[in-house]
């Protein structure tokens, strides 16, 4: 009985250490703690009615996270920016993040072939049409962000290689090469580890958590133009919505 009591007390002080660190987590990345400092523990321990220890540990899961860390004579410092992307509308990553930082795109592969048949079929084109594809890795501030693996309908796509793809987001100058807007976008995300090669471009662990996205664009007449798989690294990127019931 005392075996299971003590495994029951470790249990329990576990989850509570997950419930304040999921507090603390969305205040770091709200910009709460305007100076960079964490409250001290003691503070910390009166806020969540939470024993010392359970706070240590949970202030130990936000810097095996990369957002934190213990610095001495000062206490628990922000050491990272995590960047809020939204859900409610189609914006390029500029678009999104101006304001916090320069997005810098390093292009690393262009070209156009003959893609697979799943391709294809997502962006309707006839077996065998050549799509444009472009690899890029995006910066914020000079630090890997995402790589972003594009596939572009053709008649769009071998002009926009003669564009700036570098200082420019391709929503952008995929509006202006159509003659018309963006409409919607079919998004779907998920966790992925991230590869060796992505793990070396993204400038992070081998095995480290991505956030992994597949969308797909269609101009606002309807015609899918872009697919797009984008690996977001975990720990800079949060994504939020507003959902509605109705």
């Amino acid at each position: 009985m005392a075996a299971i009591e003590l495994g029951d007390v470790r249990r329990r002080r576990a989850d509570r250490a997950r419930q304040v660190a999921d507090v603390l987590r969305r205040q770091v990345v709200n910009g709460v703690f305007g100076d960079g400092v964490l409250p001290a523990e003691s503070c910390l321990v009166r806020e969540f009615a939470a024993s010392r220890n359970t706070v240590r540990d949970a202030l130990d899961l936000l810097r095996g996270e990369g957002l934190i860390e213990r610095c001495p004579g000062v206490g628990s410092v922000v050491v990272a920016e995590k960047y809020t992307h939204g859900f409610e509308r189609l914006l390029g990553l500029g678009e999104t993040l101006k304001g916090h930082g320069e997005v810098t795109n390093e292009v690393r592969t262009t070209g156009s072939f003959t893609p697979p048949q799943e391709i294809s079929d997502r962006l309707a084109l006839p077996p065998g049409e050549p799509v444009v594809y472009i690899e890029r890795l995006r910066r914020i501030g000079g630090v890997p962000f995402s790589l972003d693996l594009t596939y572009i309908v053709r008649d769009l796509g071998e002009p926009l290689l003669e564009e700036d793809l570098v200082h420019n987001d391709v929503f952008v100058l995929l509006e202006r090469l159509a003659g018309q807007p963006l409409g919607t976008a079919e998004m779907t995300m998920e966790a992925v580890n991230a590869d060796p090669h992505s793990a070396a471009v993204l400038e992070t662990p081998r095995g480290t958590a991505l956030l992994m996205a597949e969308r797909l664009t269609r101009l606002a007449d309807g015609r899918p133009v872009d697919l797009e798989y984008i690996r977001f690294r975990g720990d800079r990127i949060t994504m939020t919505g507003t959902l509605r019931r109705t």
